[in-house]
């Protein structure tokens, strides 16, 4: 901005340049404080009239460690585990795990797997999904209620 254009400029010999005699456009001192001051006091009753979340701002992320996750390595040596619990089913010559009963959303493709398996689950990565199907099995996505497809 040109020097000519301020408002310094324009306003020479006046002794508050148009920001009042309290504030003087510094600090926050007619505002109430900087930032969240006085929502506990001076500013309750605006917090309680207009339903201000004190801290909220914006939108909620989605946070991926909110995701239960687990691989597929992990899988192969627990299957034991959950066949002895009772939470795999025989499915022709497949074993068939519903990973959304046991409590995971999510299946990764760190590890290996030796066993045919065929696995429900709500999301899976490509990687997983080509183990599996190497392996013999497959991975079924409720949404589509169809077999992942490789490649």
């Amino acid at each position: 901005m040109a020097t000519r254009h301020r408002k310094t400029r324009r306003l020479r010999a006046s002794r508050c340049h148009g920001w009042g005699r309290s504030g003087q456009h510094r600090d926050s001192g007619m505002q109430g404080g900087h930032g969240n001051a006085g929502w506990k006091r001076h500013r309750w009753s605006s917090v309680i009239r207009y339903g201000w979340e004190i801290g909220k701002t914006g939108f909620t992320p989605v946070n991926p460690k909110d995701q239960n996750t687990i691989n597929v390595g992990e899988l192969d040596l627990g299957i034991d585990t959950l066949t002895a619990q009772g939470k795999t089913k025989q499915a022709q010559d497949r074993i068939e795990i519903n990973l959304g009963e046991i409590g995971y959303t999510k299946l990764l493709g760190n590890g290996r797997i030796t066993r045919p398996l065929r696995i429900i689950v709500a999301q899976c990565s490509e990687k997983a999904a080509a183990k599996i199907s190497q392996a013999g099995g497959q991975v079924v996505l409720p949404q589509t209620a169809e077999p992942v497809k490789e490649g």
